[in-house]
């Protein structure tokens, strides 16, 4: 069975996340989404909302399995029998930070990374962008599934 991962924090996902994800389901059997744990940040969503989020934004594509992790994603790759980490550029300034990535990834584990360009209708696009414009009250319903987009308005109407 091929296994990939694509790991990030997913705080809230986007559409970007989920074209990326959408695309590694079409190429292998199991898509593992692997929600980093950073203790050190504190997110707008827990853990738990960000994966059930997530459960139901990819339900659709049949193979993708939502988990948390923390600590070296090697070593979630390894105790899943995961061979690829799958991960999207947006610019060549993602690609300098990714290589180095991707080369001490394989370098500890042999866990080989794909990365896979991103549509130029979500270039710009991060979690930490659409949380500060949505913040100061601009519309980000289209950067967002819209379950998403209501758990965001939801969130930033209570803070």
């Amino acid at each position: 069975m091929r296994r990939a991962v694509c790991p990030g924090s997913f705080d809230p996902i986007t559409n970007g996340h989920l074209d990326i994800i959408g695309r590694a389901s079409k190429l292998y059997d199991v898509v593992h989404v692997a929600v980093m744990i950073n203790q050190s940040k504190k997110g707008l969503f827990t853990i738990d909302e960000r994966i059930e989020m997530i459960r139901e934004v990819t339900a659709d594509f049949g193979n993708v399995e939502v988990e948390s992790f923390h600590g070296l994603l090697v070593d979630f790759c390894k105790q899943r029998d995961i061979p690829a980490i799958v991960k999207g550029l947006r610019a060549v300034s993602d690609f300098d930070y990714e290589l180095q990535m991707a080369q001490m990834n394989n370098g500890l584990s042999g866990v080989e990374t794909l990365f896979v360009p991103t549509n130029p209708t979500y270039s710009f696009l991060s979690s930490s962008l659409v949380k500060e414009v949505a913040t100061w009250g601009g519309d980000v319903a289209h950067l967002l599934p819209p379950a998403v987009h209501d758990a965001l308005v939801e969130r930033l109407g209570r803070q």
